[in-house]
C-alpha cells in the first residue's frame, strides 16, 4: 500500500517532469524560429575543402594537394579535444589522449568486398556504439574504402570534429587531424546520388554520407551522420543507414557547440575508439 507521503513525492516528481517538458518545448520552438531565420541567409551545404569556411558553404575537408577549393580563404573548423566538456553527458565518458596512427595511402584500395553484400560498420565511441548498415551494391567504392580503412585502424582514436544544427543537422567524423582538413591520401568516386531517399534535397535522419570538397569525386575519409532531416543537395554519397545509436548522436548535438552557435566542434567530445566493418549476419 502506498503511503500519502509517497503519493505526494510522486506527484511532485510528475509536476517537475511536466515543467521540464514544457521548458524543452519552449526551447525547441525558439530554436526552430532561429533556424528559420538562419536558413534565409546560410545555404546548408556540407563540403570538405581543406578546412575552409565561407559565407555560403559550410566547409571542412581532406588536406590533399589536389583539393585546394577555397582552402586559403578561411580558417579551419575548431578541433574537438579531450577537454571539451567538464562533465560528460549521460552515456559518455571523457575522450582519451590517444591519437590516430596517421596512416596515409597512395591510391584507392583494390576492390576486395563482395559488391552484392550488405555490410555492418560498427563505430565504437566514448558515447556508445553506433551501427551502420551499408549496401555495397549501391556504393561499392565507398563501402570498400571504409572496410579497408577500418582494417588499417585508420579511424581509431580520431574525434568527430564538427556538429551542426538548423537546416543542417549532422555530426561529422572521419578526420584523423581533428581539424576538418585530413584525409587518407586518396579520393573515391561519388556514388548513389540518384538514391530516392535523398531526392528533393533532403537527407533523412539516420543517413550516413560522405563529405567532399564540393567537386565531383572528391570524397576521402570524412563522413557525416544525419541525426535530424537535413536540407542538402544530392551531392554527398549516401552509403549507409544508422540501425542503432542515433540517439547518442542526437544527445551529443543537443549538448551544443563549443563557444555557442550552430556549427563547430561539439561541447561533448566524441572519439572513435574502434571501427569495424563486416558482412551483415543473416
Amino acid at each position: 500500500m502506498v503511503s500519502n507521503k509517497e503519493k505526494r513525492r510522486r506527484e511532485l516528481a510528475r509536476q517537475r517532469h511536466l515543467r521540464q517538458l514544457e521548458r524543452q518545448r519552449e526551447a525547441a520552438a525558439k530554436r526552430r524560429r532561429r533556424n528559420r531565420i538562419t536558413a534565409l541567409t546560410v545555404a546548408g551545404v556540407l563540403v570538405l575543402a581543406g578546412g575552409a569556411w565561407t559565407t555560403v558553404e559550410l566547409v571542412g575537408g581532406d588536406d590533399d594537394s589536389s583539393q585546394d577549393t577555397a582552402a586559403d580563404t578561411a580558417s579551419p573548423s575548431p578541433s574537438a579535444s579531450a577537454s571539451t566538456v567538464a562533465t560528460p553527458i549521460e552515456g559518455c565518458t571523457e575522450p582519451t589522449d590517444a591519437t590516430p596512427n596517421g596512416a596515409t595511402f597512395d591510391a584507392e584500395p583494390a576492390m576486395e568486398i563482395d559488391e552484392s553484400a550488405t555490410y555492418t560498420m560498427t563505430l565504437a565511441t566514448n558515447c556508445g556504439d553506433i551501427t551502420v548498415e551499408m549496401d555495397a551494391s549501391k556504393a561499392p567504392h565507398t563501402v570498400n574504402s571504409f572496410a579497408f580503412l577500418a582494417g588499417e585502424d585508420y579511424f581509431d582514436n580520431s574525434v568527430c570534429h564538427r556538429v551542426t544544427s538548423g537546416t543542417l543537422n549532422v555530426l561529422q567524423c572521419g578526420d584523423p587531424t581533428g581539424q576538418g582538413t585530413g584525409g587518407p591520401g586518396y579520393t573515391i568516386p561519388d556514388e548513389n546520388l540518384d538514391d530516392p531517399a535523398v531526392e528533393g534535397e533532403t537527407y533523412p535522419a539516420g543517413t550516413v554520407a560522405m563529405a567532399n570538397t564540393g567537386q565531383p569525386d572528391s570524397g576521402g575519409s570524412q563522413f557525416f551522420i544525419v541525426y535530424e532531416d537535413s536540407q542538402l543537395p544530392a551531392s554527398y554519397t549516401p552509403f549507409g543507414t544508422v540501425t542503432s545509436g542515433l540517439d547518442r548522436v542526437a544527445a551529443v548535438a543537443a549538448a551544443g557547440v563549443q563557444g555557442g552557435g550552430q556549427d563547430g566542434a561539439p561541447v561533448q567530445g566524441v572519439q572513435l575508439t574502434d571501427v569495424t566493418v563486416a558482412p551483415k549476419e543473416s
